[in-house]
C-alpha cells in the first residue's frame, strides 16, 4: 500500500493546470493563424480573379480595336489612335484603353495578283483595367489585305481572266 502525501498531490494538480493553460495558449496561437492564413488566401483567390477580369477586358479591347480597322482600314498615318477608357459592357470597374499605330506596308505578297493587293501592318496595345488596380496589356499585330493604289481605290482591270 502506497500512501500519498497532501502536498504532493496539490503540486501535481498544479501542473495540470499550467500545462492546460499553455496548451490552451498553443491552440489559440493555432486558431489565430489559420483565420489569418485562410483571410490571406481569400484576398489572393480575389486578386487572381480580378487580375483575369482586366486580361479578358484588355482581350476585349484588342477585339474592339480589330473591328475599328476592319472598318477603316484605309488609314496609313503613324500617329497612333487612342480610345479613351472604355468600360466594357455588363461591367461596374472594368475599363479598357487601346492604341492603334500603322506600321507599314507589304507589297508583293504572296500569291499576290500582278501586286494588286497591298498588306497594311498594325499594331494594338490594350491595357485593360479591373478592381483592385489589377492590370494586364496585350499587343497584338493586325495584317489587312487591300488594293493597292489610293485609299478607297477598288477598281481592278481585267489581266487576263482576272479579277475586275
Amino acid at each position: 500500500m502506497s500512501r500519498r502525501t497532501p502536498g504532493l498531490s496539490r503540486r501535481q494538480r498544479g501542473v495540470a493546470l499550467v500545462i492546460a493553460l499553455i496548451m490552451l495558449v498553443i491552440l489559440t496561437l493555432l486558431a489565430m493563424s489559420g483565420m489569418n492564413t485562410a483571410t490571406t488566401e481569400l484576398l489572393m483567390a480575389g486578386n487572381e480573379q480580378y487580375r483575369r477580369n482586366a486580361a479578358q477586358t484588355a482581350t476585349a479591347g484588342i477585339e474592339q480595336a480589330i473591328s475599328r480597322i476592319a472598318d477603316t482600314a484605309t488609314s496609313r498615318t503613324a500617329a497612333p489612335t487612342v480610345t479613351p477608357p472604355t468600360l466594357l459592357p455588363g461591367a461596374e470597374s472594368d475599363f479598357y484603353t487601346t492604341s492603334t499605330r500603322f506600321m507599314g506596308d507589304e507589297t508583293g505578297l504572296p500569291q499576290s495578283s500582278a501586286d494588286k493587293f497591298v498588306g497594311l501592318h498594325y499594331m494594338i496595345e490594350s491595357t485593360g483595367t479591373s478592381a483592385r488596380d489589377a492590370r494586364d496589356t496585350q499587343v497584338q499585330g493586325v495584317m489587312v489585305i487591300t488594293a493597292t493604289g489610293s485609299p478607297g481605290d477598288s477598281s481592278f482591270s481585267r489581266l487576263g481572266t482576272g479579277l475586275e
